[in-house]
Order: structure tokens, then C-alpha cells, then sequence
């Protein structure tokens, strides 16, 4: 019997992501032109632009006052929700501006996480009657109306709703960005959360990731607090690198319950937050220490943190390559601990294997707006609560006639591809890698 032949046509759609990440520097975006020849053949990611668009001042400190105090009103949380969809659509057509692009002949999807305000995955962890629970807002019907573009969110809330934490989420982009056949690797992100992403050799269905704790968030807080708002950020490390490590408060933290918990695991702000952080400053200074000597020990928890995190949840035989991602990857406190304690480990940059470093989150969310559209589940991680696989997100379509044109072009790539199967993950990508300055929109 003659084997039917799919009768379809290749997919190609061009997408931006997005990604407010819990340090609140600002946006990171990214566009992508993503292009498949059938079902069956690999996926081609190529980027085209990436970049950040700086947050809002006034919006950035009525979010963090909010997070920090835990105290809000119902009409407050419906005027930010739409606040930060205005900042993110305004972001994204500045974003467009800036490099030269249309974003109605460009841009197919637009893809992204809102700010996260609320993220409960343990809350065995915390006081009172608490229930998992995740919270983040940017309002995508106005991102689709101010743009006109078919938008996406809430993957987070979708993965939670399967069984599982919400977060990192970033096993599928990360194993077929990085899954290597005869290495153990890792992806490294130090945003506001630290984050890694652990691939056993040969296939990325083996990938599991969790969030080690604070990465910047404790640091920036104590920037803030000895700067009185002056300084958001341990520039290069300097105030870190002038002090001195107290390791009895280092080890006193790290016995912290969320630090010896098991993985799965993931955290937020609601654990690690600004008032801890200025807490641990506090009682620094009260035995003699310096500014200095806070952000020198309070940096030594992120590195020991991630150290820690290796050493006990690697895969056997341990990690051979380390690709590292986020804002605290260029912290050396951190890195050079790092390579002291994993003296084996080949530690470098994302942006050798064609992802750049600032832009791994933004990417990600880009592909999980694609898979949503296409109606394709993630891989779904090792290492976790549950194995349910699901077509991830919330869609908020576009225009009128641009949505349907984008659900015609679906259409067509899909055409009489078996109904069963369409839902299967992707299991290989190939990154069509280009000079740095198209890829930065220059």
C-alpha cells in the first residue's frame, strides 16, 4: 500500500518575544523568523533583532511597592494589568521604530510573559492557607489592539495548570537550542532569579530545569538600599569585589528551607525579595561590615547558590559545558566563584551557539507563542510533578484580517498531517546563525 504524501505547504512566521523578568530593567524583545519545510523536518530559528526597551520609572516602582508590601486593592491590580500592556505595546512599536521595521509586514505573532506580580508554586513553603498560584500582567488585548497583531501570554499559568510549577519553562528552547550528543550541559540564566537548565547528553527530552534562588535580585536590592535608589545595579561588580565575604551569613542563608528543598522548585520575589535583602544588610552592619562587605557576602549566596545547585542536581558524571545567560553573567564575583568550584566545566556565553545573552528569555517566549499558534505541546521536562503534555497559552487574536491570514497559513502547513500527531513537540531546531550586527538590528 502506497504510503500518503503530505500535501501541505512550509511554515514560516515571523515572531516577536518578549520577557519582563523579575529584576524589572526593562523589556527584552526579540524577533525571529521561524521556518519549517514539513511536520517532520527540523525547525529553522533565525534572529533578526534583538534588544531592550528600559522600564518605566514611576510604573516600575509601583509594581516593586507592590510586590514588596503584598498589599493591593482590586482597582489597582485592573489599572496596572493595563498600565504594563500599554508599556509593553508602547515598547514593541519603539522597539520597531528604533530598527527600522514594520511591524504589520514583519511580525506574525507577538509572544511574551507580562511582569510577574505573584508566583506560589510551593506554598507548603509559606504561612496561612496558601494554594499554587501564578500572577503576571501586561494586558495582551492592548498589545493586540495597539498593534494590531495576534498576541500571546500566560504560558506560565498553562504549565501550572498541567500539574507543574510554571516556571523556569525553558527546557524545550534551551535542549534544542543546546543539547549536545556526547556532553552534559547547562544553561545558565542570572536574572533577578537564578535559574539552570540541565541537559544530559544525546537528547533533549532528558532536560529538567528549576531556579537555584536569588540572582540579582538580592544584590540590586542592596545597591538600592546603600544608594538610596541612586544606583539599581552592582556595575561590573566593583562595590561586590571591595568587600568581604561574612561566609557564616552566606551559610546561615543557604539553609534557608527553599535552598535544601528538592527539585522541582521554582521562587520569586515573594521569597527573595528587597526586604530580605535589606534585612541581611541590616544585620551585617550592626557586627561592623561596609557597604561593601553586604554586597560581597549577599553576591558569594548567588554563586554558592549556583555551585550548590550543580553539584547536587547535575546529571552523573557532572557538567561539561556551562552557557551562561542574563544580567548577572557578567557579574565576575559570580562567574569566578563559579569556575573555582567547577574547575572542569568549560564556562562561556550563550551567545557562542547563535543565542545572545540578554535575549534567551525573550527568544524563548517567542517559541512558545509559535507552538501555540501551531498547535504543538512543549517538551515536557524530566525532574517534575507531572508528565501531562499540552498546547500551552492564552491568544488574544489581531486584526481582523491578519489573524485569519495567520490561521490560514497554520492551515495550510498543516493540510492532512494525522490529526494524533500534530500535537507532538518539537524535537530538533537548527539556529541559522548571521553576523552580530543584523542580528542586533543594526
Amino acid at each position: 500500500m502506497a504510503v500518503k504524501l503530505w500535501n501541505g505547504k512550509p511554515l514560516s512566521l515571523k515572531v516577536i518575544g518578549t520577557n519582563a523578568g523579575t529584576s524589572m530593567d526593562g523589556l527584552d524583545i526579540a524577533h525571529i523568523h521561524y521556518t519549517q519545510e514539513s511536520p517532520d523536518a527540523p525547525l529553522k530559528m533565525r534572529l533578526l533583532r534583538a534588544g531592550e526597551v528600559a522600564f518605566d520609572g514611576a510604573l516600575k516602582n509601583r509594581v516593586m511597592h507592590l510586590i514588596r508590601t503584598n498589599k493591593t486593592s482590586p482597582e489597582e491590580i485592573s489599572m496596572v494589568n493595563i498600565q504594563l500592556g500599554e508599556f509593553a505595546a508602547n515598547a514593541i512599536q519603539q522597539f520597531a521604530k528604533e530598527h527600522n521595521f514594520n511591524l504589520q509586514e514583519e511580525v506574525d505573532i507577538i509572544a511574551g510573559q507580562g511582569q510577574t506580580i505573584w508566583h506560589l508554586p510551593l506554598p507548603h513553603l509559606f504561612e496561612g492557607d496558601q494554594i499554587r498560584a501564578h500572577l503576571d500582567m501586561a494586558e495582551i488585548s492592548i498589545i493586540a489592539a495597539k498593534t494590531g497583531i495576534t498576541a500571546l501570554s500566560n504560558f506560565r499559568v498553562s504549565d501550572m495548570a498541567l500539574g507543574r510549577q510554571g516556571c523556569p519553562l525553558f527546557v524545550a528552547w534551551d535542549g534544542l537550542c543546546a543539547t549536545h550528543p556526547e556532553k552534559n550541559v547547562a544553561v545558565q540564566n542570572i536574572g533577578g532569579i537564578a535559574n539552570i537548565t540541565m541537559l544530559p547528553k544525546g537528547d533533549p527530552r532528558l532536560g529538567y530545569d528549576f531556579d537555584t534562588g536569588p540572582g540579582n535580585v538580592f544584590i540590586d536590592g542592596a545597591v538600592r538600599y546603600f544608594t538610596n535608589g541612586e544606583r539599581q545595579y552592582d556595575k561590573d561588580g566593583l562595590m561586590g569585589a571591595a568587600g568581604k565575604v561574612d561566609q557564616e551569613i552566606v551559610d546561615e542563608v543557604l539553609q534557608q528551607p527553599y535552598f535544601v528543598h528538592e527539585i522541582p522548585k521554582t521562587t520569586g520575589r515573594e521569597t527573595f525579595g528587597d526586604n530580605m535583602s535589606e534585612e541581611l544588610c541590616q544585620r551585617m552592619q550592626a557586627k561592623g561590615a561596609t557597604p561593601e562587605d553586604c554586597i560581597a557576602t549577599i553576591t558569594r549566596i548567588t554563586a554558592k547558590s549556583l555551585a550548590d545547585g550543580y553539584k547536587r542536581w547535575g546529571p552523573p558524571g557532572g557538567i561539561d559545558e556551562i552557557y551562561l545567560g542574563g544580567g548577572g553573567s557578567y557579574n565576575p564575583n559570580i562567574i569566578n566563584y563559579l569556575r573555582e568550584q567547577l574547575p572542569k566545566t568549560k564556562i562561556q556565553f550563550l551567545d557562542v551557539i547563535g543565542v545572545p545573552c540578554g535575549s534567551r528569555e525573550a527568544m524563548s517566549f517567542s517559541f512558545k507563542g509559535l507552538e501555540c499558534i501551531v498547535g504543538r505541546s512543549l517538551i515536557v521536562p524530566t525532574h517534575v510533578e507531572s508528565d501531562k503534555a499540552g498546547i500551552i497559552g492564552h491568544i488574544q487574536p489581531g486584526a481582523g484580517l491578519q489573524y485569519h491570514r495567520l490561521m490560514k497559513h497554520v492551515q495550510d502547513f498543516w493540510a492532512d498531517w494525522p490529526l494524533e500527531k500534530r500535537m507532538d513537540p518539537v524535537l530538533k531546531m537548527e539556529i541559522v546563525k548571521q553576523d552580530a550586527g543584523v542580528a542586533n538590528g543594526k
